[in-house]
C-alpha cells in the first residue's frame, strides 16, 4: 500500500513539475541585439597617413540578451574590442562580459542588482547610460531598491561602484591611479495628480522631487587635502496647466577639488528652467542654464568622458547633417551659462504657403557663455583658479563677455507633392574651438551654413536622395596666414562644400556616393576630398552596411558627450541585428 500512495504522489509530482515548468516557458520572453563594427584602415598620403602606428583593422562589437518572465526580468552584453576602432579610448581593448543584471519589480517595490542604468532629474547630481557609439559607459555595480508605498509616490536607493573600462570593480591598492570611489544615493519623486484625488482630471499638473548622491573615495593625493566624502543635492519641481509647462532643478554640490576643476575647492552649483506652450501645429520652447563647478566624478584624477557620477545636459540644437555637425558644443562643467529658444510651426493645409500638404517652420537659437569670476584672498595675495585655494567666487547671475557658442538656425520643411519632398536650413554659427576642443590660440570659427537635402520617389519602391551642404567661414579661409607651429589646429577649418546621392530601393537596398571637401583651408595641404561609397542592406531587423572611402577628422557628440575621431582612410563594415 505505501509503495502504491509513493508512486501516485511522485507520478503527481512530476505532472505539478511538468505544468509549472510549461508555464514557466510559455511566460518567458527573450530578446536581444548584436552588432560588430569594424575597420581596415590603409595608407593615404593625400590625407597625410603616412604610418598606421601598427593598427590596421579595429573592431567593436557588443551583444545584449534580456529575460523577462513575469515580475522577473534579467540581461547581460558581451563586448569586444580587438582592438578599438580609432577615436575610442585604449583602455577598452579587451573581450569580456560587461555588463549584466537581474530584477524583481511589482507595483510596491523593485529590487535590481547588478549593472545600473539610471537617471535622477534631470540628471545634475546622478546619471548612468551607455553610449555605444562614443565608447561611453559608466554603470553603476550594485544595488538598487524603488519604492511606491502609495500611487504617485517613487522612492529609490542605490549603491555601488562605477565601471571603467575593464578595471576590477573590488577594492584595490589605494595607490593606483584608477581606484574608484563608493557611489551612494537616493531620490524621492511625488506626482500630486496621481495621489490626490482631485487633482486626478485637474488641468492644473504638478510633481516635485529631490536627490542626494555621495561618494566616497579615499584620499591619495600627496598636496591637496581630498574630502573622502562628497555630497550633492538637487531639487526639482514640474508643473503644468492646459497648454502650458513649466520644470526648474537646482543642485548644489560640496568643494570637490579635482583634476577637472584645477584642485579648487568651490562648491558647485546648477541651475535648468524650461518654459513651453504647445498647441496644434504651433509649440515654443524657453530654456536657461547655469552651470558652476558640476563636475561630479568618481574618481577625482579623472579627465575625460569616464566615472561621471552625473550628467550636465546640453540645451542647444543636435544638428545630424554632415556640415552642421563638424562643431557641436560639448557642455563645459567648470562654468557655462545657456539659454536656448525653439519655436516650430506648421502653415496650415490648403493656404496660399502651406500648399496641399502644409509646411513646417523651426527656428531655433541658442547661446552658450562664460561664467564671470572674481579673485579670492590666497595667503597674502588674490588668486584666481589656484589649486589649493578656494578658487573664484561667482555672482549667481552674472554673465561673461566670454562667448563660448551660438547657433541661429531657420529650417523648412516641405512635402511639394506626392512624389517630391525637400527640407533645407540656415544656421550662423559661432564656435569657440580653443575652449571646446583644446586648439589654444586658434581663432574662434564664425560661419554661415546651409543645406539643401531634396527626396524624390520614383515609384513606390524606388527613391532618389540629394543633400548638399556648404560651410563658409567668415575669417578663415584660404587667405588666412597660419603659422607653421599651428598648423596642426587648422586640419577642419576654412569653406566646406558636400554632396551626397542616395538611391534606395525599398525596403531592403540602399546605394550612396558622397563627397566632403575642404576646398577653403587655410593651409593648401589640408584642401582634401573625403570621398565615400556605402551599400547598405535591411532584411527584417538585420541591417549590413558596407562603406569605403576617407573619414575627416572632427568631434562626434552625443548629448553633449563628445569624442575625437582622427582622420582615416578604408573599409568599414557594420553588421546589427535584434529579436
Amino acid at each position: 500500500m505505501r509503495k502504491h500512495i509513493f508512486a501516485l504522489t511522485a507520478l503527481a509530482l512530476a505532472f505539478s513539475l511538468r505544468a509549472s515548468a510549461q508555464s514557466f516557458l510559455e511566460n518567458s520572453q527573450v530578446n536581444g541585439s548584436f552588432q560588430t563594427d569594424a575597420q581596415y584602415y590603409m595608407l593615404d598620403k593625400g590625407i597625410d597617413i603616412n604610418d598606421l602606428k601598427g593598427k590596421q583593422l579595429g573592431i567593436n562589437g557588443f551583444g545584449k540578451i534580456g529575460y523577462t518572465n513575469g515580475n522577473f526580468s534579467a540581461g547581460m552584453r558581451f563586448e569586444a574590442f580587438l582592438p578599438e576602432m580609432n577615436g575610442f579610448r585604449s583602455e577598452l581593448n579587451g573581450v569580456g562580459l560587461a555588463n549584466f543584471f537581474a530584477s524583481y519589480n511589482n507595483d510596491f517595490i523593485g529590487v535590481t542588482v547588478g549593472d545600473i542604468y539610471d537617471q535622477f532629474g534631470c540628471g545634475f547630481v546622478f546619471r548612468t547610460y551607455e553610449e555605444w557609439s562614443l565608447g561611453m559607459d559608466n554603470a553603476l555595480r550594485g544595488v538598487r531598491v524603488v519604492l511606491r508605498p502609495t500611487k504617485g509616490v517613487t522612492i529609490k536607493g542605490l549603491y555601488g561602484r562605477q565601471r571603467f573600462y575593464w578595471a576590477p570593480y573590488l577594492e584595490r591598492d589605494f595607490s593606483s591611479d584608477d581606484y574608484r570611489g563608493i557611489v551612494r544615493g537616493a531620490d524621492a519623486e511625488w506626482d500630486l495628480n496621481q495621489s490626490i484625488a482631485s487633482m486626478n482630471e485637474s488641468k492644473f499638473r504638478m510633481s516635485i522631487g529631490g536627490s542626494f548622491v555621495s561618494k566616497k573615495q579615499y584620499d591619495q593625493s600627496l598636496f591637496y587635502y581630498i574630502p573622502e566624502n562628497v555630497g550633492a543635492a538637487a531639487g526639482r519641481v514640474n508643473l503644468g496647466y492646459g497648454n502650458w509647462a513649466f520644470s526648474t532643478e537646482y543642485a548644489y554640490k560640496i568643494n570637490d577639488p579635482s583634476a577637472i576643476n584645477n584642485f579648487i575647492y568651490k562648491e558647485g552649483r546648477a541651475l535648468m528652467s524650461s518654459l513651453s506652450y504647445s498647441q496644434k501645429g504651433f509649440g515654443a520652447v524657453l530654456q536657461v542654464k547655469r552651470v558652476d563647478n558640476m563636475s561630479f566624478k568618481s574618481m577625482y584624477t579623472g579627465k575625460q568622458n569616464d566615472l561621471d557620477i552625473n550628467f550636465i545636459p546640453p540645451i542647444n540644437y543636435t544638428h545630424t547633417h554632415s556640415l552642421p555637425s563638424m562643431y557641436t558644443y560639448s557642455t563645459q562643467p567648470n562654468g557655462e551659462m545657456a539659454a536656448q529658444l525653439q519655436v516650430n510651426y506648421t502653415i496650415p493645409k490648403g493656404t496660399a504657403l502651406g500648399g496641399k500638404y502644409g509646411t513646417k517652420l523651426a527656428f531655433n537659437m541658442s547661446q552658450v557663455n562664460d561664467i564671470v569670476r572674481d579673485s579670492v584672498q590666497f595667503g597674502d595675495q588674490m588668486a584666481l583658479n589656484t589649486p589649493g585655494s578656494l578658487g573664484y567666487i561667482s555672482k549667481f547671475f552674472a554673465i561673461s563677455d566670454h562667448r563660448f557658442f551660438r547657433d541661429i538656425n531657420f529650417e523648412i520643411d516641405k512635402k511639394i507633392n506626392k512624389d517630391w519632398h525637400l527640407t533645407a536650413q540656415y544656421i550662423n554659427l559661432y564656435y569657440d574651438i580653443e575652449t571646446i576642443e583644446g586648439h589654444a590660440g586658434a581663432p574662434a570659427v564664425k560661419a554661415n551654413i546651409g543645406f539643401l537635402d531634396v527626396t524624390y520617389k520614383i515609384n513606390k519602391r524606388q527613391s532618389l536622395r540629394l543633400e548638399l551642404q556648404g560651410l563658409w567661414e567668415n575669417e578663415v579661409h584660404k587667405g588666412y596666414e597660419v603659422d607653421e607651429s599651428e598648423k596642426k589646429d587648422f586640419q577642419k577649418r576654412g569653406d566646406w562644400a558636400f554632396a551626397l546621392l542616395e538611391y534606395s530601393i525599398n525596403p531592403h537596398w540602399s546605394f550612396s556616393i558622397a563627397d566632403k571637401w575642404n576646398y577653403g583651408n587655410p593651409v593648401e595641404e589640408y584642401r582634401d576630398h573625403y570621398f565615400t561609397g556605402t551599400i547598405s542592406y535591411i532584411h527584417d531587423a538585420t541591417r549590413i552596411m558596407l562603406s569605403a572611402g576617407r573619414q575627416s577628422e572632427g568631434v562626434v557628440c552625443v548629448g553633449g558627450v563628445c569624442r575625437t575621431v582622427p582622420a582615416s582612410s578604408g573599409v568599414t563594415l557594420t553588421v546589427s541585428t535584434a529579436f
